[in-house]
């Protein structure tokens, strides 16, 4: 294990993601294990704001690492998004912008397929009337849509911070907003879902009266070691557990296995000397990925990158390496539909 900094940075403070250090990451890299394995990555970001961008180039160079990845979903993160016209097509200027992306690491000449998939933004509260909004989604994105994301993370204390959105509470619950849900499934769109663990019974509820709709939980369903629940990890660890076994009850949900690297699962990866290797990285996210694979089957889990927002603590090749130690025992089919076939399944990558 890394040795402590001898004066530790309040590096994340309250923020919901990391600051990045290039120099810091690059006094730790390791060779790609099994560089053949194929890998989706099935979940990260592209961005241009004020303080900070990653862009289709930047993605390449992280995926200079060694593994095997044969394609990526793009997801959305409120970026580009339209000035003019209806609000609520705002969202289609990040489409339009993710789709430039993906075409111009085409060009470069990658072999993987970046923004194979995207995952976008409607405000569903709109109900019925969120529909329109979808189908002129659908359209920008060139049928590369395949899911939206409304972003539902709430807690009522100040201190628990897991994301920069602000979702009033009970968003899944919302009347308005489930009849959003409703517009998803005619027109072939799961929804991706992103909450803490605290909101797990709230996201059955809706998985329970939406099952013809698909659903994929994002980040293991935010295990929480934010504010007063920082101390406690054995007495979440048993809630979230709990609480994700009801929910694989719905066949309809699935889950995305990463986001580790955010302050939210209170590792502290990025307070120490180096960066930490991938033995390490794998001794910690362990119980999650395996409880997660244990209660919903390999077949309903996929690995995501979740960059660059996890890039603060650990290197792109450092997450694939310890997914790749933390699965070394599983059969090869499961380790098959985990990096590769479950995410090609949901989001009809081909």
């Amino acid at each position: 294990m890394n040795e402590p900094l001898t004066a530790p940075r309040d590096i994340a403070k309250a923020a919901p993601h990391i600051a990045i250090r290039p120099e810091w990451l690059a006094l730790r890299t390791e060779p790609a294990l099994e560089p053949d394995l194929p890998i989706i990555d099935a979940h990260h970001h592209l961005w241009e704001f004020a303080d900070k961008r990653y862009r289709s180039r930047d993605l390449l160079d992280d995926l200079a690492s060694g593994h095997n990845v044969r394609a990526t979903v793009f997801v959305e993160c409120k970026t580009h998004y339209d000035t003019d016209g209806p609000e609520e097509r705002a969202s289609a200027g990040e489409m339009r912008f993710a789709l430039a992306e993906a075409r111009e690491a085409e060009a470069l000449g990658t072999f993987t397929r970046v923004g194979a998939a995207f995952v976008g933004n409607v405000d569903l509260t709109l109900g019925a009337a969120a529909g329109p909004a979808l189908d002129h989604l659908i359209d920008v994105s060139e049928g590369r849509l395949r899911s939206i994301r409304n972003i539902a993370v709430w807690h009522a204390n100040p201190d628990v911070r897991p994301s920069a959105a602000t979702p009033p509470a009970r968003l899944l619950l919302d009347p308005s907003f489930q009849a959003g849900i409703a517009q998803l499934a005619p027109r072939q769109l799961a929804f991706d879902a992103w909450l803490i663990h605290t909101q797990l019974p709230e996201l059955c509820q809706l998985a329970d009266k939406f099952g013809d709709t698909p659903i994929v939980l994002n980040h293991v369903g935010g295990p929480l070691a934010l504010g007063p629940y920082r101390g406690h990890r054995d007495a979440v660890f048993a809630a979230w557990r709990d609480d994700m076994a009801r929910l694989s009850s719905y066949a309809n949900v699935h889950v995305k296995l990463g986001g580790f690297g955010m302050p939210l699962f209170g590792f502290d990866f990025e307070r120490t000397a180096l960066p930490p290797d991938s033995a390490s990285v794998a001794e910690a996210i362990r119980p999650y990925v395996e409880t997660c694979i244990e209660t919903f089957g390999a077949s309903r889990c996929m690995f995501e990158s979740n960059f660059p927002v996890d890039k603060g603590c650990f290197g792109y090749g450092i997450a694939w390496n310890a997914y790749k130690r933390v699965t070394a025992n599983l059969p090869a089919s499961d380790r098959a539909a985990l990096f590769h076939d479950t995410a090609a399944r949901f989001y009809r990558i081909r």
